[in-house]
């Protein structure tokens, strides 16, 4: 008898999906994912790809594409449902494509910008961003315009790529593990969402590079521990979880570790 082919579905509204980007852990670097649409590195294995269509193409379209001929789209550019902000070496044949792919209602803009890796500079949710210190003002102008947000100039942990240690949804938000807990406090009533400070990838700080999700999916690397799972599905209210949960797991799992 014939098997059924194997699918790489995950329940929706449930789990964070654990990816790798040709052997590499860090699929924030080559994805976006917004609520609107998912932008995806070309050149990856069709595996990487399938793994995102396979959760995502049913609601919110999934797009092939470069930026300034490299694959690292997902910190070159930024953006939420709104808009999409991309650097200025954006190729015309490149902002055509992702113009004639996005949803009508989805603003595309290239961004004349001294820091062009957008994505390392900005974060954002549907309703804020923080960016990174010294950005231009034009360019902070254009991201509220754009994205339609309310901007801050923030740093996370001392860092001023807020894109690279900061990863936001209109659920919640995950920051850099060493994060004080009044910066997390300060951030929380800011964004007007619940933060927690974490890891991805078995204790990587580099929260964005390893994880990318919306508001009812996250997608991160293969190396991501079940801990590190259980608070990203927690934070991004992913299965419903109330952030209590994750004291109690992390501290079972504590303790677990210790015991063997």
């Amino acid at each position: 008898p014939t098997l059924p082919p194997a699918s790489v579905h995950v329940d929706r509204d449930k789990m964070a999906t654990r990816v790798q980007f040709e052997n590499n852990n860090e699929v924030g670097v080559f994805s976006r994912l917004t609520n609107g649409y998912c932008l995806v590195g070309i050149g990856g294995s069709e595996n990487f790809y399938s793994v995102f269509e396979s959760e995502l193409a049913d609601h919110i379209p999934v797009i092939h594409t470069s930026i300034a001929g490299t694959r690292i789209i997902g910190r070159m550019c930024v953006g939420n449902s709104k808009g999409l902000l991309l650097p200025n070496t954006t190729t015309d044949q490149e902002m055509l494509h992702i113009r004639n792919s996005l949803p009508e209602k989805v603003v595309v803009q290239r961004v004349e910008e001294r820091l062009s890796a957008l994505g390392n500079c900005i974060c954002t949710n549907d309703y804020v961003a923080l960016t990174h210190t010294d950005l231009d003002r034009e360019t902070e102008e254009i991201v509220a315009d754009v994205l339609g947000v309310e901007v801050f100039r923030q740093t996370i942990a001392g860092n001023v790529l807020v894109g690279s240690y900061c990863v936001l949804t209109n659920q919640g938000g995950m920051v850099h593990p060493r994060t004080s807990v009044e910066d997390q406090d300060e951030l929380s009533s800011l964004l007007q969402v619940p933060i927690v400070a974490g890891t991805v990838n078995r204790g990587s700080d580099v929260i964005a590079a390893g994880l990318t999700c919306n508001d009812w999916s996250a997608f991160c690397g293969l190396d991501t521990t079940s801990t590190e799972i259980s608070v990203i599905e927690s934070i991004f209210k992913l299965r419903n979880a109330r952030p209590s949960t994750i004291v109690t797991e992390m501290r079972s799992s504590l303790i677990d570790a210790m015991q063997q």
